[in-house]
């Protein structure tokens, strides 16, 4: 069952900001991810988005997405990600 990581971050250090996406694909295509959505304006349909940058990954299972996130290297990058933004993390179950 394919289960989504979704992000919406506010950077505010783009340049350290940066340090974190030079490495991201290669650990997240290690552990199976896929990017789905990548947006710095997505368009609010109803209610209020903020100005936050909407982020959603696909993994095949929760033990590869949670594998993922708590994976040394993942972990070695985060560093930059949580000096350079502020950012609600979820992680929710697909359909099918």
């Amino acid at each position: 069952m394919t289960h989504y990581i979704v992000g919406n971050i506010t950077i505010h250090d783009l340049d350290r900001y940066r340090q974190y996406e030079a490495g991201f694909m290669p650990i997240l295509q290690q552990h199976g991810g896929k990017i789905v959505v990548v947006s710095d304006a997505p368009t609010p349909l109803e209610g209020s988005w903020g100005s936050g940058r909407l982020v959603v990954l696909a993994f095949d299972t929760a033990e590869a997405a949670k594998g993922w996130m708590t994976s040394p290297e993942y972990r070695e990058i985060a560093k930059h990600r949580l000096a350079a933004s502020d950012a609600t993390i979820v992680m929710a179950q697909g359909f099918g």
